[in-house]
């Protein structure tokens, strides 16, 4: 299974949205190079106002571009790097990725996926309604978050649009995502 890299976005100062960019370099243990959520630690807000010192599960922000497809049909206009991903893919079901998968983009670089995005009010904030396109409830009531995936860097390079993203399943049971 594998899939292709269709955007890349960073950004050195906190904003919603990340401007896309020819290439990307993503570092070993800390993230995107350059990236204000870059670093050992935690580095969303307000996961630092609550515990500055857990590990950062949230190196890495990727989306699937389909969802962009999914939320236009319901008249949203997104495009890579406006709900502040680092990675846009095509082709790789994100989503029903399990905890721990590893996804190996480009000649070298290797994101280890650790959970869900948890989507947050910032996006009703960028297009009113749209939160509720991408966070709802199955027939069950569960909710479903639909806003991508965060991962840590296992193994650092260079990441560009066109790069081929090559999936490996971790070995025994397999555990859906959770948010992160």
């Amino acid at each position: 299974m594998g899939g292709t890299v269709t955007a890349v976005s960073t950004n050195g100062e906190y904003a919603f949205t990340k401007p896309n960019r020819p290439g990307i370099t993503l570092l070993a243990g800390l993230g995107v190079e350059g990236d204000v959520h870059a670093g050992v630690t935690v580095k969303h807000r307000s996961r630092m106002a609550q515990d500055p010192t857990q590990p950062n599960l949230r190196q890495v922000h990727l989306i699937h571009e389909e969802l962009f497809e999914e939320v236009a049909r319901e008249g949203f206009t997104v495009r890579p790097g406006d709900l502040g991903e680092n990675i846009t893919t095509r082709g790789v079901d994100l989503l029903g990725l399990p905890t721990g998968a590893l996804l190996h983009i480009g000649p070298e670089a290797v994101v280890e996926v650790t959970g869900l995005r948890n989507p947050c009010v910032q996006i009703d904030a960028f297009q009113d309604g749209l939160l509720k396109q991408v966070v709802g409830r199955d027939e069950t009531g569960a909710v479903v978050r639909k806003a991508g995936i965060m991962g840590i860097v296992k193994a650092g390079g260079p990441v560009r649009p066109g790069d081929a993203i090559k999936v490996e399943y971790p070995d025994g049971p397999h555990r859906p995502l959770e948010r992160v």
